[in-house]
């Protein structure tokens, strides 16, 4: 009994070193819909992953989590807020896309749902740097695939290479 006991103490030792090691360095959260899963070009193509690859190259100890879901809302992520955004996050990218107009969602609600999201995550005392704009210059920049929605790799690359300041 007394090895499984030590076994036990040093196991939860290590957890919490590492735990510790973890919450050294800033957690970036990515938090929307299809051109933040990266819709058609893959998670390791999209711009979570390419932003982190651009910390790294940087030298910023900033991890970087994807939390899109294709196809969500602002409701919805309004709902999964709390699973999604970890506690010891530092910034969340928000890009709330535009699937709340084909879903029928109001304009007076949908700016509901995003004051909550960003109350909530203010409250928290997280960072929030918006998506959408960047994602829509990509767009205006003829970046996309041939659904004319969502983003290339390219176009991936250049949200990430824009939010860049923003979440340093």
């Amino acid at each position: 009994m007394n090895k499984f006991r030590t076994t036990l103490i040093a196991l939860g030792s290590l957890a919490m070193s590492a735990a510790a090691c973890g919450s050294a360095s800033a957690q970036i959260v990515a938090l929307g819909a299809s051109n933040t899963q990266g819709k058609g070009v893959g998670a390791s193509a999209a711009y979570p992953a390419q932003l982190q690859a651009m910390l790294k190259a940087n030298g910023a100890g900033m991890r970087v989590s994807n939390a899109g879901i294709s196809g969500d809302t602002t409701a919805g992520m309004l709902a999964r807020l709390p699973r999604a955004v970890p506690n010891g996050t530092r910034v969340v990218i928000v890009q709330y896309g535009g699937n709340d107009q084909r879903r029928g969602i109001s304009p007076a609600q949908r700016q509901t749902n995003i004051a909550q999201i960003e109350g909530q995550l203010s409250a928290r005392g997280i960072k929030v740097v918006q998506a959408d704009g960047p994602i829509r210059q990509a767009m205006q920049s003829g970046l996309v695939q041939s659904d004319g929605i969502h983003l290339t790799a390219e176009g991936h690359r250049q949200v990430a290479q824009q939010l860049m300041s923003s979440v340093r």
